[in-house]
């Protein structure tokens, strides 16, 4: 039985992430939880999968549930994320915490020899060389949770000496595809929350409306692939049905199809090498229902620039892939609470970039810094702009 670790277990992948254990109980045993707000949901988690150790955002929130749930161990902070992902009774820690700051405890994870599944693209985007070189010295595997890197991941079963020509990393476009930049200045905030396809959380969604999500996951693709960024090509797919794909030396393009369902790349984390039976819980795919076809567009970066910033941003490297991840978190946060406009988000970010001055060979705490310094900027040019 593998005993997981659920980082962010209240969130979309980690609430899915649980379905998929609820249907496999005999392969699967959570050993750890962590939750920042939404506490009545973790206490029903605890209730149900019973795990020995929980992580939450702050000491009074541990002491409150410890008076509650007597027989389990809590932590809380930055500090107790780190300690629940790098604990003996894991097997397997599943990243799905949302930005930064899951940064630090998959590096505790993987020097402490956890194998990782991963749905935090931040973390490679703005510490891949160290997750890289870290997952190579410990012998840790890190399995993809995205649909799409799990997509190019699971496509490349069996070719492990077959040169890539290149990764079609597929993108749906959004709500906004064909959307002018005139047309992108007056998007309301619900309009930008309401996805065509995927079912996420409020920040992924609006990184997919402004389509960085896709920005961010070209540079998770290069350090998890270790490929050059000009084989890496962005292709919107309206319908969300091809996830992903690699073209190989031959000519030859293997993809990944299937219905949109996160619990399918998040099974194939946890039970990688084999596939899990998921018929009771996935709707399989109906290609007879496809009648209208898939159609496949190239990005419009003239409107939406920000998967051209991250391509730049990851070609340039150093500090700018981690003012482009940092400033991007606080702007969304602040459209999520209307103090901004949906364009401000991008046109903020090409700012921040064409203006920063970048560091090279980065530590952790390097990066750390600059994350935090990119942060304080964002704000202060966002008060100057109103």
């Amino acid at each position: 039985m593998k005993k997981i670790a659920i980082l962010g277990s209240t969130g979309s992948i980690g609430t899915q992430a649980l379905d998929v254990i609820r249907h496999n109980r005999d392969k699967y045993k959570v050993t750890a939880l962590s939750c920042a707000r939404s506490l009545d949901l973790l206490r029903s988690q605890i209730r149900e999968f019973e795990p020995l150790f929980v992580s939450v955002a702050s000491e009074e929130d541990a002491r409150q549930l410890s008076r509650e749930f007597r027989d389990i161990v809590f932590f809380c902070g930055d500090d107790g994320l780190t300690e629940i992902a790098s604990m003996k009774e894991s097997d397997m820690v599943l990243n799905s915490l949302m930005g930064m700051r899951g940064l630090e405890p998959t590096l505790a994870a993987i020097e402490a020899g956890k194998d990782i599944a991963f749905a935090n693209k931040e973390t490679l985007v703005t510490g891949g060389e160290l997750v890289m070189d870290a997952v190579a010295a410990n012998g840790v595997k890190l399995l993809p949770v995205d649909s799409e890197h799990s997509a190019i991941f699971q496509c490349l079963q069996g070719n492990k000496d077959n040169k890539i020509k290149r990764i079609i990393l597929t993108a749906s476009g959004g709500p906004f595809r064909g959307y002018s930049l005139e047309q992108l200045s007056e998007v309301t905030l619900e309009q930008a929350l309401a996805h065509p396809n995927w079912s996420m959380g409020d920040k992924i969604t609006i990184d997919s409306a402004t389509m960085l999500n896709k920005g961010l996951e070209v540079i998770e693709a290069k350090w998890l692939f270790d490929v050059p960024l000009d084989k890496i090509q962005v292709v919107v797919h309206p319908q969300s049905v091809l996830h992903s794909a690699v073209e190989f030396e031959d000519c030859s393009v293997i993809g990944q199809m299937g219905n949109p369902d996160m619990r399918v790349p998040i099974a194939y984390a946890f039970s990688y090498p084999e596939r899990l039976d998921l018929s009771d819980t996935v709707e399989s795919l109906d290609l007879f229902a496809l009648d209208e076809g898939l159609t496949f567009h190239k990005p419009d970066t003239e409107v939406f620039r920000t998967v051209k910033m991250a391509y730049e941003a990851c070609e340039k490297g150093g500090s700018y892939p981690v003012v482009l991840n940092g400033a991007n978190e606080v702007l969304v946060d602040l459209f999520l609470r209307n103090k901004i406009k949906f364009i401000d988000i991008q046109n903020t970010l090409e700012k921040l970039l064409w203006e920063h001055d970048p560091v090279y060979n980065m530590t952790l705490e390097q990066i750390l810094e600059e994350d935090h310094k990119i942060r304080e900027l964002t704000i202060k040019t966002i008060e100057e702009m109103v």
